[in-house]
């Protein structure tokens, strides 16, 4: 009998054994627990007979190589485009290499690579790093590369920063030691009721005329979610109206940069934002005259089509630049709303950090420490 799990997300997982037929367990992910019965039903029916479907009758020893891990989950697994475009060079790169021989050695000295003979930045290696990691990690759980433990996820931190061995052996062959900027912008002094304020139609300084925003109101309803919330910018704007339960006061996301599914849980403040630009919809107000939410869509920018994305987070992303400026923050980008929101999280709430990287989708704990440190701060702050 196959076992059934509720995962975090709501998704119902299923693990499906069978010694003598399949040749690793088989794990399987259903968004409701009646369509997973069913299913499971059929095909344990066809086990019992001795028939394995043929979608199932490869094992983790057909994967043999890093190229055959990425092809298979670029074809079973929603990517985001970062991480196609990561795992594009990688297949190039490193497809060849067997996975037998992928290990935590193997895993420091591809790192180095990346460092000396190809002289990524940080920020890139993290990247590739972590697309190649989500890829393992979606091996693991299927069954169909057996890497246990994930040596990408015992990398130490600041694994991608030069050594000054990195930078000397980059520099023998005509490269540079590339430097880690790591982001940790905050909103400071008045800068939120700033941007709040140019949103709401306030003449810059300087300027004339108010900035003219085509779907003024969807703006304002954004910049409030990106706040109360620490989704993606791109998680938010393919939010579809029946992603959005506002008696459950969650939003659930199908389409997140790790792959995952999750239930992000809504502040009061989301909840009466989302309800005031509903009733802009449906008044034509704030700018939102000519949008209504016929297709579903919760906000006007995307058509619907995986090929627009790219193109609508830059436009997005263009249209905020232009906000933060306008408001005197132009070194602020969408993004450190995202670290903002988190940061809140750590110092207004008693949530642990399990808890807050459920809501936030962070899967790394590298990256969670960089946010517990407000607690430390906070803690010292109370002290005499």
């Amino acid at each position: 009998m196959a076992t059934k799990r509720q995962r975090s997300s709501g998704a119902w997982e299923y693990v499906v054994k069978r010694k003598r037929l399949l040749p690793a367990p088989l794990y399987l992910t259903f968004e409701s627990e009646e369509e997973g019965d069913q299913y499971v039903r059929r095909l344990e029916a066809l086990l019992d007979k001795g028939i394995v479907p043929e979608e199932f009758k490869h094992g983790a020893d057909e994967i043999v190589t890093i190229g055959g891990a990425i092809r298979e989950y670029l074809a079973a697994q929603h990517v985001p485009a970062s991480d196609r475009t990561s795992l594009a060079v990688l297949s190039s790169r490193i497809g060849e290499v067997r996975l037998r021989g992928v290990d935590y050695v193997w895993a420091e000295a591809w790192v180095a690579t990346m460092k000396r003979e190809h002289h990524l930045s940080p920020s890139t290696i993290r990247h590739h790093a972590g697309a190649l990691a989500r890829c393992f990690d979606w091996g693991e759980r299927r069954g169909v590369v057996a890497l246990i433990p994930n040596p990408l996820r015992k990398l130490p931190r600041k694994y991608a920063v030069y050594t000054d061995v990195d930078a000397a052996s980059a520099q023998a062959v005509g490269g540079n030691a590339r430097q880690d900027v790591e982001r940790d912008r905050r909103l400071v002094a008045d800068e939120e009721a700033r941007i709040r304020a140019i949103l709401a139609g306030a003449i810059p300084k300087g300027r004339r005329r108010a900035l003219d925003l085509r779907w003024q109101g969807a703006f304002e309803c954004l910049f409030e979610l990106a706040l109360e919330s620490a989704m993606r910018l791109r998680e938010m704007y393919t939010l579809s109206l029946a992603q959005v339960d506002l008696s459950k006061k969650t939003a659930f996301l199908d389409k997140t940069k790790n792959g995952d599914k999750r239930q992000v849980p809504l502040t009061t403040i989301a909840l009466k934002t989302l309800k005031r630009f509903m009733k802009q919809v449906e008044r034509g107000e704030r700018g939102m005259k000519g949008f209504s939410f016929e297709n579903g869509s919760l906000f006007p920018w995307w058509d619907g089509r995986e090929e627009s994305l790219r193109s609508t987070t830059a436009l997005l992303s263009r249209q905020f630049a232009r906000i933060f400026e306008a408001a005197e923050c132009g070194d602020l980008r969408f993004h450190d709303l995202r670290h903002e929101a988190t940061s809140r999280f750590f110092e207004r709430t008693k949530l642990s950090d399990v808890q807050i990287s459920r809501i936030t989708g962070h899967k790394e704990p590298r990256v969670l420490r960089r946010y517990a440190n407000l607690r430390g701060s906070d803690l010292a702050a109370q002290l005499w």
